[in-house]
């Protein structure tokens, strides 16, 4: 039993951050490439692997494009990949042109030459973006780790992303949340959970990304939707569990700043997998922001 409530706990906290993205490969190949160089490729339908900055990035796209509209792209988070995305991409590409890819060290991409940032792992989805919606409009639509990576990435591209929805994104603030609610003096399971963690944040994860807290900066007025989920399993963990509940809904709090046009909701019945808990709570946000987004 602490075997997998400890597992969900890494999966929700540490894997929170596992899954950042990364970019492709060295930093040298990134600094010398052209994101913006033209391309006439046709657009991409199922799953295909692109090159980026000379690496290999697992791409998968559905739905039909309908004129103004946003694509929506979708964003795992840590130690998870796009496959586990397939069934709400599904769903909601009955009505919207949707896409998501494995980062860098994840699912079918190529593994990461060196230690990644959130500037490397920006500039791999500027590239997908380009790939999968040209110079139009996107909502990035993340959960976890890629809901952190999303909410990173948008206010210096406010040009092209026009709307957020951050499904139990890792808070801005993870680093010292956990330092915090789990001191250096526990031990048992408490201490092997704060140094598990803390090893992912500084870049010991498949994307080598490392994760570091910052200040949220904000985009605009877009139309942001933040859902935390609401079966407190975190308070589970014994002497430090609520402390890091508290935490994890501060931080979700946090991220409202993002926009002038956020607003907050708790997916009641879901853990930290709330779009495969409550997939119709995911995809009802994602389509109001959409929707939003196509009217501004």
């Amino acid at each position: 039993m602490l075997r997998k409530f400890k597992s969900a706990v890494v999966a929700a906290l540490c894997g929170t951050v596992v899954g950042v993205g990364v970019t492709g490969c060295g930093s040298d190949s990134l600094e010398n490439w052209d994101p913006l160089a033209p391309t006439t490729q046709s657009p991409i339908s199922g799953t295909e692997k692109i090159e980026v900055a000379g690496r290999s990035v697992n791409v998968s796209c559905s739905g039909d494009q309908a004129k103004g509209r946003p694509v929506i792209m979708l964003m795992h988070g840590g130690g998870d990949g796009l496959d586990k995305l397939a069934a709400l991409q599904k769903t909601l590409s009955k009505s919207h042109r949707v896409c998501s890819y494995d980062r860098l060290g994840a699912g079918a991409s190529d593994q990461p030459d060196g230690p990644q940032d959130f500037s490397s792992t920006g500039k791999v989805l500027t590239a997908v973006l380009d790939r999968v919606a040209g110079d139009g409009p996107v909502v990035l639509a993340g959960h976890s780790l890629g809901g952190l990576i999303a909410a990173r990435y948008v206010p210096d591209h406010q040009d092209r992303v026009k709307g957020l929805v951050l499904m139990d994104a890792t808070p801005p603030t993870m680093v010292d949340d956990i330092t915090k609610a789990i001191p250096e003096s526990a031990t048992g399971q408490a201490a092997e959970l704060r140094a598990q963690n803390l090893a992912i944040f500084q870049g010991q994860n498949p994307e080598k990304l490392v994760i570091t807290d910052g200040k949220v900066r904000p985009a605009g007025n877009i139309p942001v939707e933040v859902i935390q989920h609401g079966k407190q399993y975190l308070a589970a963990l014994p002497t430090y569990g609520p402390h890091l509940e508290r935490a994890w809904s501060a931080g979700q709090r946090k991220w409202l700043a993002v926009s002038s046009g956020s607003k907050l909701s708790t997916a009641t019945g879901s853990g930290h997998y709330i779009y495969v808990d409550q997939p119709d709570v995911a995809v009802q946000a994602i389509e109001r922001v959409t929707s939003q987004a196509a009217r501004g």
